[in-house]
């Protein structure tokens, strides 16, 4: 049955009537004449994408519906870092559920960005309470990466020569697993043994020790003895907690811990079969700078009045590149959100209560197992017991009739781990599934099992924040408020380049809301998750016909994992060929930061290639860097099209240079949007590339994660893709869940399912016929920068700045707020430069919009350059305009305070008004606030 709209037409912005008047503009005479006068013939791709036929949202969804229905929903009991949790609705409908949230981009433009911000410092401030440690950071992507990451700290800051890391045997067996696929490549033995029997000794050189709080199996231990031993030896004490048992037991900083990570998934964040989740890490004072990730902290606005901001920015990869020892460029902003208004919901006593209550749930299973003749591994426990059995199986498979999973630990231990949603009949089943029997239920006899040395006495969440909302109405009011201080993709267009902030359609959204989606454990037999296999199946072939390759690994949950686990089955591969002494990774100057961090990590030397004055390549540094480097060559990290928004011509000679010289060719995906059913990273010749799914195939930015950053492969690297412990092969994990972000992947399934394969060849036509649109349009105002051959750009254009004496980027960047738009990419990757990318999904009436808010713009940058206006009392120097200074009775700047807040017509049928002025970014790192402080600390 045919559909009026097929969704094609529902993602993509303009109609056939606008394009054709675009192609005009551009002076085309069709999209295939514009392609073709863009893309080069050698690299067009001959045939379309071998994709099933494109489905309506109904029929999506119900296919949708069908396949996940396979999976197999029982109530999980297995722990290791993933618990059920409720989700309380008011969040589920007004974040999880709300594009206000879960379009936004990074908050990188404080100033719009004030709502995404206020709700992670609440983040900051609750990491920091719980753990008892001074600075916590933004989020990170798993926990068994943040251990990952703290680890990567401890060897950079270690004194002596670092051999090794020890780590518990207790520790969740994902986590060490990702620990040891981070510290081959650097050459740190891991050492997993017994912390109890375990001696450190100097000559070893441990620059880090890693324990589970509570363990693995449960049990609490009093650390406190081997952290001041491990100390002695100039290690760095890393503790991997249980974050909702810190509200009854002992905090990790006060038994002296340098670090703590952990998984806020169980403060009512779905399961998600393994994710998203937001993981956190809280440090020391004295190591927040060497801290990965992104930290909130409070500055002042030119006004004076408090403001959030993305501190420490230097920090990042992207000014760092090689020298960094961390790539997380995507955070767990969506679930950090999630986690912090979970804990804002509750509060303390909320907190407290839910944690009583799942600990005295725990306490009556203990009680009558231990009654019933069964031993336990340990009287000190939270909410897991492990079990000692005669026949762990036969246990298990008891659970399983009564619809519950248990942890089969080894063939006479099982591990039950209990959560918030724990009934008296579910404790009735375990039970029954260990004795075969009854009992009686009686409440405990103890409000504690632990011993009380274990237990907290120190308060937390005391700031008015956990104490305010405790009605819905409030609630959803504060989370309006917020929501409104920000730019999100359902007020107007975000024109990031490569960044691809395109439509993320309610339809591809609504299965996570599903059950069978969000109520899987990561770890569940295989035949209780049919449904995600096929799923993940089927969208992995898909991908690999959109790539070209032979095919693609789901786990890698953000970009930056996807580059890391792309390097190393290039490492890997080249070691099984007995190349080990190839470690020299060639990237040009233009990449992405994450570029050379992630080579770095992987094991590699970065050596840099040039660009010529077009952007591209520059072929003679290249083949003199290939010559030079030749019998150590192992790949050359290549973005495209190029960083510089252009099709490079050479491409395949690039990646023939390469292979002629036993190198492999990475492709950044970053740029897909351009490529996708046009050509493909197969038919350039590359061997691997990450694709962004939240950026070319929807998965929402959600203020700066989650993200899926899958690899496709060439087959001679598809042995050396990453593996897990749950699959069947095993390269060692790069992600602590098999599948990484796996609850997301949907979101990608319904889009291409949904398209088919002429609509993704029409998103990416369009993708182009935009970006050129725009930069035709703007050309006569400002020079875009880099063009290919016949004067076009691909998917995005630059647009100079630097010729302006007076004005600067970040002045555009601040007066763009002001006409509701968020900013383009600023000054990357060169300096003094705006990117555009305006996606397929704007339609010709939004990109008029833009457009003539640029043009305004540069009448006004054009009014002070030529000394009609002040050059430092001028309404781009004190964008943006709060309502509180255009409000304020007096007014003596040297323009009305019409043009400052409505500086074109249609401004005024939907301003927005940005509830701070323009944000001091060096204020704010000189006086560093990264909680939430009482208010006289602000004074201070």
């Amino acid at each position: 049955m045919s559909h009026a709209f097929p969704f094609v037409r529902r993602h993509i912005g303009p109609s056939s009537e606008e394009a054709e008047e675009m192609l005009k503009t551009v002076g085309c005479e069709s999209i295939e004449d514009l392609i073709g006068k863009i893309v080069p013939p050698a690299i067009r791709k001959g045939e379309p994408l071998e994709l099933p036929a494109a489905l309506s949202e109904e029929h999506a969804l119900r296919r949708m519906k069908s396949v996940m229905s396979k999976n197999s929903v029982l109530r999980s009991f297995i722990g290791l870092g993933y618990h059920d949790t409720f989700t309380p609705p008011v969040i589920q409908r007004n974040i999880l559920e709300n594009p206000g949230w879960y379009t936004a981009y990074t908050p990188y433009q404080a100033e719009i960005s004030q709502g995404r911000l206020e709700a992670l410092l609440n983040y900051q401030t609750m990491i920091c309470d719980l753990t008892g440690l001074d600075v916590s950071n933004a989020s990170l992507l798993d926990e068994g990466t943040a251990a990952a990451e703290a680890c990567g700290m401890a060897l950079g800051g270690f004194s002596g020569l670092a051999k090794a890391v020890f780590v518990d045997e207790q520790v969740f067996p994902q986590t060490i697993e990702v620990i040891r696929t981070r510290m081959e490549p650097l050459g740190i033995e891991v050492i997993v043994d017994q912390w109890q029997t375990y001696r450190l000794a100097p000559e070893a050189g441990i620059a880090a020790v890693v324990l589970q709080y509570p363990a693995a199996n449960g049990v609490i231990h009093d650390y406190a003895e081997f952290v001041a031993q491990a100390h002695e030896q100039k290690a760095l004490v890393i503790v991997c907690a249980d974050l909702l048992s810190l509200t009854l037991l002992k905090p990790p900083g006060e038994f002296n811990a340098d670090i703590c990570v952990g998984n806020s998934q169980r403060f009512g964040v779905p399961f998600g079969f393994g994710g998203p989740h937001a993981a956190f890490m809280a440090v020391k004072d004295a190591l927040k700078r060497r801290m990965p990730g992104r930290l909130i902290g409070v500055s002042k606005d030119a006004q004076g009045n408090h403001g959030y901001r993305l501190s420490l920015q230097t920090r990042e990869q992207h000014i760092r590149r090689e020298k960094a020892t961390s790539n997380i460029c995507t955070a767990q902003v969506l679930l950090a959100v999630m986690a912090s208004m979970y804990a804002v919901w509750h509060g303390p006593e909320g907190l407290r209560a839910i944690a009583k209550r799942i600990h005295g749930a725990t306490n009556q299973l203990a009680e009558q197992l231990k009654a019933a003749g069964l031993k336990l591994v340990s009287e000190d426990y939270f909410d897991t017991l492990t079990v000692t059995v005669d026949n762990a199986d036969a246990v298990i498979q008891a659970a399983l009739t009564a619809g519950i999973n248990l942890r089969r630990v080894d063939d006479t231990h099982v591990g039950v781990a209990l959560d918030e949603r724990v009934t008296d009949e579910e404790l009735q089943a375990v039970f029954s599934a260990f004795t075969h029997s009854k009992f009686n239920l009686q409440p405990s006899n103890s409000a504690t099992s632990f011993h009380q040395k274990f237990g907290r006495l120190s308060e937390f969440l005391t700031h008015p924040v956990f104490h305010l909302y405790r009605t819905e109405t409030e609630m959803m009011r504060y989370l309006r408020r917020l929501e409104h201080r920000d730019i999100a993709l359902n007020r107007s267009m975000i024109p990031l380049g490569s960044c691809t902030m395109k439509l993320n359609a309610a339809a591809e959204m609504m299965p996570l809301s599903w059950p069978e989606v969000n109520a899987i454990h990561p770890f569940v037999p295989a035949n209780q998750s049919e449904g995600y296999r096929e799923m993940f199946a089927e969208l992995e072939a898909w991908l690999a016909e959109c790539t070209g390759f032979a095919a693609v690994s789901l786990q890698p949950n953000a970009g930056s994992q996807g580059e890391y686990a792309g390097l190393l089955a290039i490492r890997h591969y080249h070691a099984a060929r007995g190349d080990s002494a190839r470690d020299v990774c060639l990237i040009p100057v233009s990449a992405h930061g994450t570029n050379p961090a992630s080579a770095v990590m992987a094991g590699f030397k970065v050596v840099a290639v040039a660009c010529d004055d077009a952007g591209n390549i520059a072929m003679e540094d290249l083949q003199a860097k290939v010559s030079q480097h030749a019998d150590k060559l192992a790949a050359l990290m290549v973005t495209y099209p190029s960083t510089h928004g252009v099709f490079e011509e050479g491409i395949k000679d690039i990646c023939a240079l390469i292979h002629e010289h036993g190198g492999q060719v990475y492709m950044d995906g970053a740029n897909m949007n351009a490529q996708v059913g046009l050509t493909s990273p197969g038919i350039i010749g590359a061997d691997v590339c990450h694709l962004n799914l939240h950026k070319t195939f929807c998965i929402p930015h959600g203020g700066g994660g989650p993200g899926v950053g899958p690899i496709g492969v060439a087959k001679h690297l598809v042995p050396y893709l990453p593996g897990h412990a749950e699959l069947p092969h095993h390269q060692g994990a790069v992600s602590a869940a098999p599948w990484g972000s796996a609850s997301i992947c949907t979101i990608s399934w319904m889009y291409v399912a949904m398209m088919g394969g002429e609509g993704l060849k029409a998103a990416t036509e369009i993708a182009i016929l935009n970006a050129n649109y725009i930069a035709k349009r703007l050309s006569s105002h400002f020079p875009v920068l880099y063009t290919g051959r016949n004067g076009f750009v691909a998917h995005e254009c630059i647009l100079d700045f630097r010729h302006f004496k007076t004005v600067t980027v970040e002045d555009v960047a601040k007066r763009l707020m002001d006409f509701g738009f968020h900013a383009p990419t600023m000054s990357w990757p060169v300096g003094g430069t705006l990117m555009i990318e305006p996606t397929e999904s704007e339609n010709k009436a939004e990109l008029d919009r833009f457009i003539e808010a640029m043009i305004e713009i540069h009448g006004e940058i054009e009014s002070v350059e030529t000394g009609l206006t002040d050059a430092a009392n001028n309404v781009l120097k004190h964008a943006p305009h709060t309502a509180e200074v255009l409000l304020a009775d007096e007014w003596s700047r040297p323009y009305t305070r019409s043009e400052a807040a409505f500086p074109l017509p249609w401004v005024k049928a939907d301003k927005y008004w940005p509830i701070v002025g323009r944000i001091d970014n060096v204020y704010g790192d000189r006086h560093l606030v990264c909680t939430c402080e009482p208010m006289e600390s602000y004074a201070q």
